[in-house]
């Protein structure tokens, strides 16, 4: 069964979420223009998304759903049965089936900003799983999030695949990570994705796949400006660009300018010189050490930790921790 969800994404009088506008035009004043990279994900681009996983070049979804298969009865004495699971950043929940089947839960409640295509891939799931009980939440999961009254006294395990957490520098993912411990509440459990380290060519190959949909995922952001903001990007003199950033451990997406171009974004004036671009996402891949600092700098403890056979990703089961002191 699926209720209707709740509609958390603050909208302005014209119907554009505020939280939008203002991260873009803050980004394309500074010295090098950016935008968040969950500006990516409106309906189109939640999509495209979609259509990258199933990319030959795109290895990640691959070996999670690896994971998911081969070890589902670790999971299931691990994690146990009667949870909530919070999915953060849902998208259409094409593994989560795998888990829910492992761990027999209480409840679902998928969380993502994308509403249409949330309760889409709500209402999917809920004729695969007709007794479970789904609440879909249209809310940004960057903040603490107020979930269902129905879920409010059952143990949570949040689910966060697919690496999303590596789109983030380090001090916003410590703070995702506490906002999530914030939303899930004592006693609960996490179980989230993270990349690892690999071939530079590897990488560079899966966020820039030989069909170009990666690309047109990057540019779809350029087109949503446009038509949400009153944007006059011309987005046809624009090239995605993904590229290898071994000081930070990450691969990098940029929208790069093939010639000088002037813009407006909501009656304000931007430009770009030729070669000049717009930083519009990061997907840092991690190690051992890095995964466990992360983790624990966002109040959760590492207690499981899975690889696919190709050790290309890995899967790690963490607890909520009580804040101690030094040392």
């Amino acid at each position: 069964m699926v209720d209707e969800g709740l509609a958390l994404v603050e909208l302005d009088e014209d119907g554009v979420a505020t939280a939008f506008r203002a991260d873009v035009l803050a980004g394309l004043a500074q010295a090098q223009k950016a935008v968040p990279a969950r500006w990516l994900y409106d309906d189109a681009g939640s999509e495209l998304f979609e259509a990258i996983t199933q990319l030959p070049e795109y290895y990640p979804t691959r070996a999670e759903t690896e994971i998911l298969t081969e070890r589902s009865t670790e999971f299931r004495n691990l994690i146990g049965s009667g949870r909530a699971v919070v999915e953060f950043g849902s998208g259409s929940s094409v593994k989560t089936p795998l888990l829910l089947e492992a761990i027999e839960p209480a409840a679902y409640v998928p969380l993502d900003i994308s509403g249409d295509f949330l309760r889409a891939a709500a209402a999917d799931l809920a004729e695969k799983f007709p007794g479970l009980p789904v609440h879909p939440v249209e809310a940004d999961f960057m903040r603490e999030v107020t979930l269902p009254e129905a879920v409010e006294d059952l143990p949570k395990l949040g689910f966060f695949p697919g690496s999303t957490i590596g789109n983030m520098v380090a001090r916003t993912a410590v703070d995702l990570l506490r906002s999530m411990r914030a939303t899930l509440g004592q006693g609960s459990l996490l179980l989230i994705g993270m990349d690892l380290v690999k071939d530079v060519a590897v990488l560079e190959a899966a966020y820039d796949d030989d069909q170009g949909i990666t690309a047109e995922f990057n540019l779809n952001l350029a087109r949503r400006i446009n038509r949400e903001l009153a944007g006059t990007i011309p987005v046809d003199k624009l090239r995605h660009v993904a590229r290898w950033n071994d000081t930070y451990a990450r691969i990098e997406m940029h929208l790069e300018a093939l010639e000088d171009i002037a813009f407006e974004v909501s009656g304000r004036r931007f430009a770009l010189a030729k070669g000049e671009t717009i930083h519009t996402e990061n997907s840092h891949k991690f190690e051992l050490r890095s995964q466990n600092t992360l983790l624990l700098a966002g109040g959760w403890t590492p207690v499981r930790r899975w690889t696919d056979s190709g050790g290309q990703f890995s899967l790690i089961l963490a607890e909520w921790t009580i804040p101690r002191g030094a040392p």
